[in-house]
């Protein structure tokens, strides 16, 4: 092993040193020319202002996703998002937003413990924080009127679903970041028809007795979930499934389950 001193390159002196380095200097250079270049051409195509940056934290319980948008939207150098944590539940979610202090959140909606509409609920205090407030936009596969209309009236910012573009999703990060009200195309007017209707509230009366808990139990139940799937969903034991069962089935005065999965699909929640 050679002493930190001794020269490195062939042997002959510093002059065969120097003349050994230049082609490694000329590769690094061309290198950093190449990730510049392709900064640039990204940025052209769409990615974040020059000097733009806002901090996110990613909220959704599919690790596989959250990996997926990491990998799409998290090269900060070329979008000029920081993705600072990851949260899978309502708990984690809390708390690393609580830590981190991130611009915008990118919320699922159906989530383990609450769903996004808890998530807000407890951020709550973040949101309306007058000089770094924590804005929310939610990211969801489902385009369900009551999932929409639940998180905008919770305090999010925006709803985009699923299929949108990683440079799509981008741009939305920054008009929340803004102050913007951001929505998926296919959403937009819904969410207007939605909250200016005069034929039909906007949420529903009986609906809205039940908890948010107990809305998820309802919505699984009408896709079919055994009570032992939703255990383990919901990280609850198949006891207290059947509680909040029989709590959803009187609040909506119904029988069964096979009467609560027509009601919640006439109500557009499956």
């Amino acid at each position: 092993m050679s002493d930190a001193s001794e020269p490195v390159g062939p042997r002959g002196g510093s002059k065969g040193a120097a003349e050994s380095a230049r082609p490694a200097d000329a590769a690094a250079d061309a290198v950093h020319e190449t990730a510049d270049a392709a900064e640039a051409a990204a940025a052209a195509a769409g990615g974040a202002p020059e000097g733009r940056r806002a901090r996110v934290v990613l909220v959704d319980d599919h690790r596989m996703f959250r990996t997926g948008v990491q990998a799409e939207i998290g090269r900060t150098a070329i979008t000029g998002v920081e993705v600072v944590g990851e949260a899978a539940d309502v708990d984690q979610a809390v708390t690393v937003i609580t830590s981190t202090r991130p611009e915008v959140v990118l919320l699922d909606v159906h989530l383990p413990g609450g769903g996004g509409v808890e998530v807000l609920r407890r951020c709550a205090p973040l949101m309306s924080d007058a000089e770094s407030p924590v804005r929310f936009l939610a990211l969801s596969v489902s385009d369900a009127a009551e999932d929409v209309i639940g998180v905008i009236r919770g305090g999010a910012r925006g709803y985009v679903t699923k299929t949108i573009t990683g440079t799509d999703l981008v741009d939305s990060i920054f008009r929340v970041q803004d102050g913007d009200a951001v929505f998926s195309p296919r959403l937009a007017g819904f969410v207007l028809d939605a909250f200016a209707s005069t034929d039909a509230p906007p949420v529903d009366e009986d609906l809205d007795r039940l908890t948010q808990r107990e809305r998820e139990v309802l919505r699984l139940i009408a896709r079919g979930y055994a009570y032992k799937e939703i255990a383990k969903q919901l990280f609850i034991s198949v006891k207290t499934v059947e509680s909040h069962v029989s709590a959803v089935l009187r609040k909506l005065q119904l029988s069964n389950r096979h009467e609560l999965t027509r009601w919640a699909t006439a109500r557009r929640l499956v």
